[in-house]
């Protein structure tokens, strides 16, 4: 019961983010709030047993997220222009094709936890057999985690880091060339 709560609450402070992050036009607000809402998801993971999608999610989300969007907004104004109104009808459709697509896509996927499902007859026993004597780690999350799928995370972590060293090459280029001249260099 007191899971249902936790999670109910979660989402309603989701929901409460979102919502806030479409209202306010202030830009430093609404990056602050997108932290917030990465934050509020992490926590959501945790409560469902997801603990490596919380760890990449509050890392990834909150923080070099948020610190690429601050970044960012040094370089730009601190509020949203106003536009002129328009009907999105494009970018509806769109969203709404690619859901349909996503949804249908997923029609053949078996029930969450079916007995009869290929990842149980293959790879979870092999995991749960082997896992403890291949590994030397007790805990069978973290051999996959850290063992079978190492390269996978050690590949996943170098595409970060490059992303973020390239965004900050960028941003760094970007902030030199904007240096005001003083008037002995004019000379």
């Amino acid at each position: 019961m007191i899971d249902i709560l936790i999670d109910i609450t979660l989402l309603a402070f989701l929901a409460i983010t979102a919502i806030a992050i479409i209202r306010i036009r202030n830009l430093f607000a609404v990056v602050m709030l997108f932290g917030i809402y990465s934050l509020l998801t992490a926590g959501l993971f945790v409560v469902l047993d997801a603990a490596d999608v919380a760890f990449t999610e509050a890392a990834v989300g909150a923080g070099i997220s948020t610190v690429l969007m601050l970044a960012t907004l040094a370089l730009t104004k601190k509020h949203e222009e106003k536009r002129p109104t328009h009907k999105p009808w494009l970018p509806l459709t769109v969203v709404l094709v690619t859901g349909g697509a996503l949804v249908y896509g997923t029609l053949d996927i078996p029930p969450f936890g079916d007995a009869n499902a290929p990842a149980q007859h293959h790879v979870a026993p092999r995991y749960i057999e082997q896992s403890a004597n291949e590994t030397g780690v007790p805990n069978m999350v973290t051999a996959v985690l850290a063992s079978y799928r190492g390269f996978d995370t050690l590949g996943e972590t170098t595409v970060i880091l490059t992303a973020g060293i390239g965004v900050m090459l960028l941003l760094g280029g970007r902030l030199s060339r904007r240096k005001p001249q003083s008037n002995e260099d004019k000379t």
